[in-house]
């Protein structure tokens, strides 16, 4: 333990960011999918939806500055290159999957989310065995965004929120797209 403690003390902040991200990842999924426990059952469902809502926004957060710190502060780490994607997948994994379960998201619209994930991922290894970069577009980040605020309305269960899904699903095909059609032509 003394080791571990020892560990978290090294990273810097943006990495503890990212770190915190994918602890919260499985406790929204928990408060998402966990309507039927029996001690969860004594609370009102919206009550789940805040409890889970209050925990995406938080991490959603985490994920703006922990980038933000790290560039301005000259924190950009090998481990944090790692951790930030892995806890962005974690988090959306979480919420797609959770929202699915529940049936709040359409299970089309989460594959094909998840799929260019993990095609665009499975892409940025070849691109980094290559020792080339593929970086963040505009549209990239733009998707993000859009995805999380897809995943807050569908958690909250707001207006427009299968809208904002579907929004979701073709910015993050497009996106896909220029990712891809970048490796291609470089």
């Amino acid at each position: 333990m003394k080791k571990l403690n020892k560990s978290f003390k090294k990273l810097n902040l943006p990495n503890r960011l990212a770190l915190l991200r994918i602890l919260l990842a499985p406790l929204m999924l928990f408060f998402i999918i966990g309507r039927d426990l029996p001690f969860l059952r004594l609370l009102d469902g919206s009550w789940l939806d805040y409890f889970a809502g209050l925990i995406f926004v938080i991490a959603a957060i985490t994920d703006f500055f922990d980038g933000y710190i790290a560039r301005q502060w000259d924190q950009i780490t090998k481990l944090g290159a790692i951790l930030d994607p892995l806890a962005d997948k974690m988090l959306m994994l979480a919420g797609f999957l959770g929202l699915m379960v529940i049936d709040r998201a359409n299970i089309w619209a989460v594959f094909l989310i998840l799929s260019r994930e993990f095609f665009i991922t499975g892409l940025r290894v070849v691109v980094a065995s290559e020792k080339r970069n593929l970086a963040a577009s505009m549209a990239g980040k733009i998707k993000t965004v859009v995805q999380m605020f897809a995943i807050g309305f569908l958690i909250m269960s707001w207006p427009y929120a299968s809208l904002l899904l579907w929004a979701a699903v073709i910015l993050t095909l497009y996106s896909g797209y220029e990712y891809t059609k970048e490796y291609f032509v470089d």
